[in-house]
């Protein structure tokens, strides 16, 4: 690497610079690299580029974008406008990076607009990114042109381009105070997307979602922080959660389709052979029903710094205390005596709870899911994944629905206590934990912190709003 001067360079010291570099037909890369990197004054970079369209004529391309990228790092809307009208008279097409940065940096300036049309050149030649349309939704919302901000949405939506959590707070966070039903059923449409999904938004959205429920004009919305009773009533309205029950038919057809689709489909078989899967099937159906199926291995690891077959030991008697049928799905390797797995352990547990050994390399998550759904609609399951391959299997949205709201009723989280002596488990909610309304009542539960990525854990916070 190298450091860039503090102040702009005249040619023959840029040369000099160029010259004492160790590889000199890589220097303006790399300098261009480290400005981005050191936040370089424009005036210095500019130097550069000046030197180089000097010497060689021209300026290549990749030169161009890094010059670019540090432009719109600075917020440089002329500089930025420049940049982009040299390249189109150099070059016919721009590839998506400097579409990126050219929409970013012109989204985020007076000249918002012109994001607005770049989006349309872009459209031209290919699927603009996601960047691109939140870049553009996010410039029309700061200028409270939520209609424009509201059409791009569904034009994203509709590429099945998933929105960040960022974007869905932007519109609560510039609608505030706005007037229009249409609007407001906009926002409502997007808390139903959070539901879908299962997606929790985390404190910062949920404080500007409760914001925005409150400026609504003549609305009369007031939100209050809780945690949600044992029994699935809220104390701040004593409005009862819906249920995490299946109906008997949702149950049924969500255990053909998995059955069908998720263990016989294509996936079961890569990581175990047919003929082990159909041993544990008859194994489980010669024993059915259990009431809680363990995933072994995976609770084994739950304590890094304790052995594996004490991990899964306080496990099997935490969850063995209530005359629990328990099936543990275990590994052979488990079997042999070793720093890991002490036999006289493994045979103390072996009078608790059945056990099932698997060859080494055998997939967990199908196992899981056999054997729970054929014990029925009470057998709970304890694992610390979060079963993702199998949604994606299940073809259509009510199907994978079904499943997740199947999985925040029926999994059962393990968390180390605090000392780290003692595991303890959450028991799954006779409540659905995700975002309901009945109309003049919303229940948003919400995570402390930003998860972008989906998590098996449901929240224990929720934001409750009425209309009084």
């Amino acid at each position: 690497s190298v450091q860039p001067p503090e102040k702009p360079l005249q040619a023959e010291e840029w040369n000099r610079l160029r010259e004492s570099f160790r590889s000199p037909e890589m220097f303006e890369e790399v300098m261009f690299s480290s400005m981005i990197r050191c936040n370089t004054p424009i005036d210095v970079a500019k130097s550069l580029l000046t030197h180089v369209a000097r010497s060689k004529g021209d300026i290549a391309y990749n030169l161009l974008v890094k010059y670019l990228a540090l432009c719109v790092q600075q917020g440089q809307t002329s500089e930025i406008r420049d940049v982009y009208d040299i390249m189109k008279i150099k070059f016919k097409i721009l590839e998506s990076g400097a579409y990126n940065l050219l929409i970013k940096g012109l989204s985020n300036s007076d000249q918002w607009r012109m994001a607005l049309t770049l989006l349309e050149e872009v459209k031209n030649i290919m699927i603009p990114s996601r960047t691109n349309y939140e870049s553009c939704i996010k410039a029309a919302s700061r200028h409270r042109e939520m209609n424009l901000a509201v059409d791009l949405y569904h034009e994203m939506l509709s590429k099945d381009l998933v929105p960040t959590l960022d974007v869905l707070q932007a519109f609560f966070d510039f609608s505030r105070g706005m007037k229009g039903a249409e609007l407001q059923k906009e926002l409502f449409g997007i808390l139903i997307y959070l539901r879908e999904n299962q997606i929790y938004p985390h404190k910062t959205f949920m404080r500007s979602i409760k914001l925005w429920f409150e400026s609504i004009p003549g609305g009369n919305w007031r939100g209050h922080l809780t945690n949600i009773k044992d029994s699935g009533q809220c104390p701040v309205c004593n409005h009862q959660l819906e249920s995490s029950d299946l109906t008997e038919e949702e149950y049924n057809n969500l255990r053909e389709r998995i059955i069908r689709d998720v263990i016989h489909g294509t996936d079961t078989f890569r990581k175990t052979s047919p003929q082990e899967f159909e041993a544990f099937q008859t194994f489980v159906e010669n024993r059915l029903p259990f009431d809680i199926v363990i995933d072994g291995l995976n609770v084994s690891h739950i304590k890094p710094r304790k052995m594996q077959c004490e991990n899964l030991f306080d496990a099997v008697n935490c969850l063995a205390k209530e005359n629990a049928r328990l099936l543990v799905l275990g590994r052979k390797h488990m079997l042999i005596n070793s720093s890991n797995w002490k036999t006289e352990i493994m045979k103390e547990m072996q009078n608790k709870a059945d056990f099932f050994f698997a060859e080494n390399i055998s997939e967990d998550d199908a196992f899981l899911l056999y054997a729970t759904l054929r014990s029925g609609k009470h057998c709970k399951f304890v694992t610390r994944d979060f079963l993702r391959d199998h949604k994606a299997c299940l073809s259509d949205s009510l199907m994978r629905q079904l499943f997740r709201k199947w999985q925040r009723g029926h999994q059962i989280v393990f968390s180390a206590s605090a000392g780290g002596k003692h595991i303890n488990f959450l028991p799954a909610f006779c409540y659905d934990c995700v975002v309901q309304t009945t109309g003049d009542t919303w229940h948003i539960p919400y995570k402390n912190t930003f998860e972008e990525k989906y998590s098996y854990q449901v929240p224990r916070k929720w934001l409750c709003i009425q209309q009084k």
